[in-house]
């Protein structure tokens, strides 16, 4: 690609389900080292999007390139091992394991290519990564409940669990969908304050968020969706003071 700064680049994307379109001359760019948010309604094919670029969906037409590496043709984990990590609307955790054994084994994915559930309390011995995920969760507010089971935690907490286990691959690009979705305001602004960091250490990242303090606080660019289209691009501000964004989303979001 022309612009190296450019790290993924969604090319003419087009996604059907029967008769449905979900998707319709999507096209987007995001900035290495940027925070891209994607809004939009219910409805919308934004997190249709999302699973197009980490390969749970072929695109009907259209390809998604990351870091000059055409990622259609390629599975989720594949995708995964390129350096693209994805947060959940509904948190993926192992419920059963404890949080260090959870963050341990994403890193231990990436480095091996599978989870090996089976393997884990014997690879925890291995310090370099055991010492990585001690770091996480500190870092992110939840080592004090380190050896407790991941299935105790809170909402909130499951979600900042997830993102742990994101962090330890070293993602280039991480995909977060709805990361405040059901959470308190003091869990949301919890999480806003971590990725402000994370934002800060100049990790890519593309948010879908219906919580607009929560975008207009982290992207530097958002594009707006509206019935599988793109209706609308700018800086915070100039979508903000744009009458077909108010009209189609931000107005209802007001009312």
């Amino acid at each position: 690609m022309a612009d190296r700064n450019i790290v993924l680049h969604v090319d003419d994307v087009h996604k059907s389900f029967g008769g449905l379109r979900a998707l319709s001359d999507v096209n987007l760019e995001v900035e290495s080292g940027k925070v891209h948010a994607i809004i939009g309604p219910n409805g919308a094919g934004k997190s249709t999007l999302l699973n197009v670029c980490i390969g749970r969906l072929k695109p009907t037409h259209g390809k998604v390139v990351f870091d000059g590496q055409t990622l259609t043709s390629h599975a989720p984990h594949e995708i995964n091992q390129m350096g693209v990590s994805r947060v959940f609307q509904t948190p993926e955790i192992f419920p059963d394991l404890t949080l260090i054994e959870n963050v341990m084994i994403p890193a231990f994915a990436r480095r091996d290519g599978a989870f090996k559930l089976n393997a884990i309390r014997a690879l925890a011995g291995e310090r370099e990564v055991r010492e990585e995920a001690e770091f996480i969760l500190k870092d992110i507010g939840l080592s004090a409940r380190r050896h407790h089971e991941a299935g105790s935690l809170s909402r909130g907490d499951k979600r900042r669990l997830e993102l742990a286990m994101c962090l330890i691959q070293k993602p280039k690009l991480l995909l977060l969908d709805e990361p405040t979705a059901g959470m308190a305001r003091h869990d949301t602004n919890r999480t806003i304050e971590l990725l402000q960091r994370i934002k800060a250490r100049g990790m890519t990242k593309v948010i879908i968020e219906h919580d607009m303090h929560v975008v207009f606080s982290l992207a530097d660019r958002i594009s707006v969706l509206a019935q599988g289209r793109i209706i609308a691009e700018g800086s915070p501000d100039e979508v903000r003071g744009n009458p077909k964004v108010k009209e189609a989303y931000l107005g209802e979001a007001e009312a």
